[in-house]
């Protein structure tokens, strides 16, 4: 597969621009485990950052740690300078969205009610206005509306809009996924292993999904196992190893870095706890995930 190289070359010139994410010494303890050590990140304005690294390399968790589902053990991250509040309804009203690894769809919802879902954070009108059903409520509503089926005829979902979001087909529901992030009109998107799943054909659409949201003046992070996608990708990629970044670059750079090569075919790296340790924070990020499913009100936090 080729990347448009007009394309590769315009979201160059745009990555000069404003730091949209700064991440500095991001670490995340579960315990006595260290599940993210010291990690630092940025994302520019009109990039595509990859981060990659082998099964039980923390990603998610960093993920997590930027969303505000978990609050880090150390360390600070900033969007376009701010520091971030440790609530993740409030990153999200701040301008960071996010998809999940596993898919989170309201699936007793039609395709139209789960994108209106990601436009509450942009939405005015406040409890006497919903109660009573005004003039301003019923405007509010139809540009909510509005602006949803716009991002549905982005994702070419506009003709499922009355479609239950659980009889959609697997890769469609990524991308119900995706066009509800954008409707709270993200400055950031986070995908978290946005192609998981699909076929040829649909990773290269997703492929072309994620460019345009480039095209839009949306940032992008995005976590993957495809190698292949990732490097076509990204203008950067930075690569974790049991927790911490090992190396970051240009997708060239990073694919012919020995210490990446070893990490993922399993040869020993310098002062690597091994896979033992990798299986425990494997362990500890599904008990803290199970945690955060479980407490009460998390959905609205998504």
């Amino acid at each position: 597969m080729t990347t448009d190289t007009t394309t590769k070359s315009a979201s160059a010139g745009a990555a000069k621009g404003e730091t949209i994410l700064d991440a500095r010494g991001v670490t995340m303890r579960f315990g006595g485990l260290t599940a993210v050590r010291e990690v630092d990140l940025t994302v520019n304005s009109g990039e595509i950052v990859g981060l990659i690294g082998p099964n039980g390399a923390g990603k998610t968790t960093f993920f997590n740690c930027l969303t505000g589902l978990y609050i880090p053990t150390e360390g600070e991250v900033r969007y376009k300078g701010r520091l971030l509040p440790p609530k993740s309804f409030k990153v999200t009203a701040a301008g960071i969205a996010r998809t999940f690894q596993n898919i989170r769809l309201f699936g007793n919802m039609t395709v139209l009610e789960n994108v209106l879902v990601g436009r509450h954070t942009r939405t005015k009108e406040g409890l006497w206005s919903a109660l009573l059903r005004g003039p301003g409520f019923h405007r509010a509503e139809a540009a909510s509306r509005a602006r949803a089926m716009e991002l549905l005829e982005f994702v070419g979902l506009a003709d499922k809009a009355d479609h239950l979001a659980r009889n959609l087909p697997y890769g469609e529901q990524r991308r119900l996924e995706i066009s509800r992030a954008l409707a709270s009109e993200p400055g950031l998107l986070l995908l978290d292993e946005p192609t998981a799943g699909m076929n040829p054909q649909e990773t290269r659409e997703t492929e072309e999904l994620v460019f345009a949201i480039r095209d839009m003046g949306i940032a992008v992070l995005v976590i993957e196992h495809d190698m292949r996608f990732i490097f076509n990708l990204c203008d950067r990629v930075a690569v974790l190893v049991q927790g911490q970044k090992l190396v970051e670059g240009d997708p060239a750079t990073v694919q012919g870095d020995e210490r990446v090569i070893a990490a993922y075919i399993g040869e020993p790296i310098a002062d690597d706890p091994g896979a033992e340790e990798a299986a425990e924070v494997e362990a500890a990020e599904a008990a803290a995930e199970a945690t955060t499913d479980a407490a009460p009100g998390k959905e609205n936090d998504r």
